[in-house]
């Protein structure tokens, strides 16, 4: 392992102020780091916990002053300008570097990018234009699903079609501007969903965790079982797949690689995102190490943990539409009778749609663990009784 390694006491940057900078800032207290969050939002939930949470807009100068104030800067998602993260690299340490993140953002370079590796995506090609969108539909065939290039998350930007007129509606809508850009992708019959969170240390060393097998529900991922009910052999060609990336990528941190298994055996790269992912919020209970500590261990030069799953896991995401069912007071006590753990990210608002927490559940099968997570979750979702006069 290098000697040039951070040692406790220095401090991590984080830019942005998610619920995964949250996690992973409670994973570097561990650890016996300092962390210093760059977030507008006053009451952001990595904010809350950080040892200083800078209020600012996420610009080149914001960015670079905290680069220069910490020992090595992470991000927790993708939507932070590029130049930002740019300006931060050269001011100091930025893992995954920008280039990693100019890549994964956008969905052409990506899908170019995973290709070159010698990996499979769904057939696609670029739009840039309304009379590309209808010449994408008649090459790839109908449906086709039109994706804008950049911004797109939990299946927002994005609109299914299938004849040249609806292609062409689509693309306006999605692309109003002289710049804006898609991707059009063929619909492949797909039997599962799956992810695989891998990490590269700065020592070139690679881990990676189980693959998880998701479920979305409205374009958000609803809930995740690991292991995945898949065939062994479709787990080690993921976990292989990622790990291929990481190291063609030269990503040094974390990165989620998202896969279709389709009808005919294949493993699609869906989408790569570097930073931690929803589906390993199971991590945190039931491996070794986190995905959120895992992290912490790469961008700093520690030895990467032990990503093995000690018990089989499932992931339920709480969304704010479950507050607005209890009337603003969810049943905790009776979700928590159940042996789960319960993770809330401290969202003053809970709007429909908006992650504010998960459930993770552990038994002796998947199955069992999925069952028990929903179950508490359906607890969850009901209004706490009143209180005792």
């Amino acid at each position: 392992m290098t000697e040039d390694w951070i040692r406790p006491g220095e401090w991590i940057g984080i830019l942005g102020g998610g619920q995964l900078g949250r996690m992973t800032a409670q994973a570097a207290h561990r650890l016996g780091y300092r962390v210093r969050v760059l977030d507008p939002d006053p009451r952001s939930p990595a904010g809350q916990v950080a040892d200083e949470h800078v209020q600012a807009a996420y610009d080149a100068a914001a960015a670079a002053d905290l680069a220069r104030r910490c020992a090595v800067v992470t991000y927790e998602f993708e939507n932070i300008p590029l130049q930002a993260a740019e300006a931060a690299e050269r001011a100091g340490r930025l893992y995954p570097a920008a280039r990693v993140l100019g890549r994964s953002r956008n969905r052409i370079r990506e899908k170019d990018a995973v290709t070159a590796v010698g990996l499979e995506t769904a057939p696609y090609r670029p739009v840039r234009s309304a009379a590309e969108a209808e010449r994408a539909l008649s090459e790839l065939g109908a449906p086709v699903l039109l994706k804008t290039a950049e911004g797109g998350y939990d299946g927002k930007g994005q609109i299914q079609v299938g004849n040249a007129a609806e292609a062409v509606d689509a693309f306006r809508q999605l692309c109003p501007g002289p710049d804006d850009h898609a991707v059009a992708e063929r619909v492949v019959p797909i039997l599962k969903e799956l992810s695989v969170v891998g990490a590269r240390g700065r020592d070139g060393s690679v881990r990676c965790f189980p693959p998880a097998e998701n479920h979305h529900a409205n374009g958000i991922l609803d809930w995740s079982r690991v292991p995945a009910d898949v065939p062994a052999d479709v787990r080690q060609r993921a976990e292989e797949a990622a790990q291929r990336l990481l190291e063609a990528w030269d990503v040094v941190g974390l990165m989620a690689v998202e896969f279709f298994w389709t009808a005919d055996g294949r493993l699609l790269v869906n989408e790569t995102a570097p930073r931690p992912h929803n589906s390993g919020h199971y991590t945190l209970e039931a491996c070794r190490t986190s995905q959120f500590e895992q992290l912490v261990r790469a961008v700093t030069g520690l030895p990467l943990g032990d990503p093995a799953l000690r018990e089989p896991a499932a992931m339920v995401n709480l969304l704010g539409d479950l507050w607005q069912d209890a009337g603003g007071d969810p049943d905790v006590r009776s979700a928590l009778t159940l042996d789960v753990s319960l993770h809330l990210y401290g969202k003053a608002e809970a709007r429909a749609g908006r992650k504010m927490g998960h459930i993770t559940a552990t038994a002796p099968t998947a199955d069992a663990a999925l069952q028990r997570a929903l179950e508490a979750r359906r607890r969850f979702a009901r209004a706490a009784p009143s209180a005792t006069p």
